[in-house]
């Protein structure tokens, strides 16, 4: 058990029968009134997102989560599969429960399995990854100065709004949190 004022972000919690991960999370003091956590969870079965408040210093469980690290092989329908690096054994895990991080995955791609007590909960990704321009508008020169963006499509399918100076073919760095360009690779 950990108490609500010990939440960090990452950290995974039992509520209600599923397993959450704190997203973020917000101290509040009202002046009249019982102080109170507010937070952002993330169901690890379905991936929705959840707003929830806890009462400071309530008790909640914590959930011990293992990590495989694991290699993206490929995608077969709706099941994707991986295998593990070391004892070559593979796991296949459906499109609904890594919808998210489809957006980022590449065929070869080494991510961490996460599971509780032997139940596949999904994929954990590095904080940025590199992707493939596949499509956008070609610059012109000296739209560098304006400092505005344009859309466009990685190799994964996933559109960033990315600087007037990339072009097809150059490899970006995108940050896995919100999806938005970071640098060029």
């Amino acid at each position: 058990m950990i108490s609500v004022n010990d939440f960090k972000t990452g950290v995974t919690i039992e509520v209600d029968g599923n397993i959450w991960q704190v997203m973020e999370f917000q101290h509040v003091k009202p002046g009249k009134g019982a102080a109170f956590v507010r937070s952002k969870l993330r169901n690890l079965r379905n991936g929705n997102i959840q707003d929830k408040t806890f009462r400071a210093g309530e008790k909640v469980a914590k959930a011990h989560i293992d990590n495989r690290k694991m290699q993206y092989l490929y995608a077969s329908g709706e099941l994707h599969t991986f295998m593990d690096m070391e004892t070559y054994e593979q796991t296949e895990i459906t499109a609904g429960q890594i919808s998210y991080e489809l957006k980022f995955l590449k065929e070869n791609m080494e991510v961490n399995i996460i599971s509780y007590q032997g139940e596949t909960l999904g994929v954990s990704l590095p904080n940025n990854v590199e992707l493939e321009v596949v499509e956008t508008e070609p610059g012109i020169k000296g739209d560098t100065a304006s400092g505005g963006s344009k859309p466009a499509v990685m190799e994964t399918g996933l559109t960033v709004q990315v600087p007037f100076f990339v072009n097809v073919g150059d490899r970006l760095i995108v940050s896995t949190s919100d999806g938005k360009y970071v640098s060029r690779a």
